[in-house]
């Protein structure tokens, strides 16, 4: 048998895990919503992953209100979706309809991430949150908190984590297949020809397109002029607006590995090299250390980090081709190659030692569905995988700690218990942000 994880053993422990059955975790609030009823939802933004998110929802839950700033972006769902009520803020959507909404989907870019869910928590609503969860590790604390006090179902949209390949990696790390692992690899190849990062502010100013609400757009981030050069998608690499490559990308390719190793927060980050950083954008390339410390008998583990199209060295993984995207654990009886994004496609090496390699049987039930399983929360049942409190937040907090130290231009001894960079109060305004004009309120 192959040490490749085979869609024979997905299927084999999918049935054994039971279809109906994922998270050992614990029951949340059913928000007056009986299994068997239709939530009322609720989706703030609805193009790109917006649209990607409705579709999966709306084939078993109510549409009842669509939030866009921009109409062009928002044409196809709110022509799709005629009795849906139609808004351009979600705020005036939540103050205006909220009493007839159970639950509320944020696609928004990364900055209205935490604004938008944190409203929406705030009024007792279910909230699934596209990744990475927020802009900022301040904003990432409060979402968990948030979620806590109020005791609603939330997901963060960690697609790959579903995944049966997913959940049996986690179980083959945790066996101790590989041995004890003290070093990891992670790699995207983003942001290289998907946004611009390394680039300045765009001179002069542009006509706002017929249909899009700037200053919406912008919403909590400082007022700056229109300029094409943020819209559509183009954000990302933004500091004012996005998290850059390891926001969009670290939270999925590091995701299985973090969980599987319990890694849970760094001590420390620091920049092992990089294209440099402006004002304005992150890097065009950067390589980063993450060091963790020992949990219980786990070792401390170094994390290596590459973007821009950056990789580990091939020889990690015996010569072979290192992907686009991807992660690599080694561990001191053998290496696990995660190939692309979400975790599910893994290989254990050296192949000649793993040939006969037999997963153990699953202790990590398996997923309905990635939307699903939120859904399934929100009327009572268990917690979501990727839910705010165990693991969104702080896998986030992870990755952002990474721009931190590229924003600072040193290394991070992070002090998790006080949310502070030791020694380096010139990083404060990065750890928490403060929010435009009425943004605040």
């Amino acid at each position: 048998m192959s040490s490749k994880f085979t869609r024979r053993q997905m299927l084999r422990n999918t049935t054994m895990a039971g279809a109906g059955l994922w998270f050992a975790g614990s029951r949340v609030q059913a928000g007056g919503v009986s299994p068997n009823e239709k939530l009322n939802v609720a989706f703030v933004g609805c193009g790109g992953r917006g649209e990607a998110n409705i579709e999966p929802i709306a084939a078993t839950e109510n549409v009842v209100a669509l939030c866009d700033v921009d109409d062009r972006r928002a044409s196809a769902m709110f022509t799709r979706f005629p009795k849906a009520r139609k808004f351009h803020d979600y705020r005036k959507m939540l103050d205006q309809i909220g009493n007839q909404i159970d639950a509320v989907v944020i696609s928004t870019p990364d900055h209205m991430h935490a604004p938008a869910s944190i409203r929406a928590m705030r009024m007792g609503k279910h909230v699934y949150c596209e990744k990475p969860l927020c802009w900022c590790i301040g904003e990432a604390r409060l979402m968990a908190e948030t979620a806590r006090k109020h005791k609603v179902a939330t997901q963060m949209g960690t697609q790959g984590m579903a995944e049966s390949g997913s959940r049996a990696g986690i179980e083959v790390i945790r066996s101790g297949a590989i041995g004890a692992v003290r070093e990891m690899h992670v790699w995207t190849d983003r942001a290289e020809g998907w946004w611009p990062q390394g680039v300045d502010r765009p001179q002069g100013t542009s006509p706002v397109p017929k249909g899009l609400r700037w200053d919406l757009w912008l919403g909590v981030a400082p007022q700056r002029p229109y300029h094409p050069a943020y819209v559509p998608f183009k954000w990302r690499g933004w500091l004012d607006f996005g998290t850059g490559a390891i926001g969009d990308m670290g939270i999925h390719n590091a995701a299985m590995a973090w969980v599987g190793l319990k890694l849970g927060l760094p001590t420390s980050v620091d920049v092992a090299a990089s294209s440099g950083t402006n004002s304005e954008t992150l890097p065009a390339w950067s390589i980063l250390r993450f060091q963790f410390p020992a949990r219980g008998d786990l070792p401390p583990v170094t994390l290596h980090w590459y973007d821009g199209g950056k990789k580990p060295s091939s020889d990690l993984i015996g010569g072979r081709e290192v992907a686009r995207n991807g992660a690599i654990m080694v561990g001191d009886k053998g290496t696990m190659y995660s190939i692309e994004w979400t975790g599910a496609d893994w290989h254990l090496l050296p192949e000649d030692e793993f040939h006969d390699y037999e997963p153990p049987e699953p202790t990590v039930a398996r997923s309905p569905g990635h939307h699903q399983e939120w859904i399934a929360a929100c009327k009572g049942g268990p917690q979501a995988f990727c839910n705010f409190v165990d693991f969104a937040a702080p896998l986030t907090e992870v990755m952002l700690l990474g721009n931190l130290a590229l924003r600072i231009g040193k290394k991070v001894v992070w002090d998790a218990q006080s949310m502070r960079a030791a020694d380096c109060p010139e990083a404060d305004r990065f750890i928490s942000r403060e929010y435009r004009g009425s943004w605040g309120t």
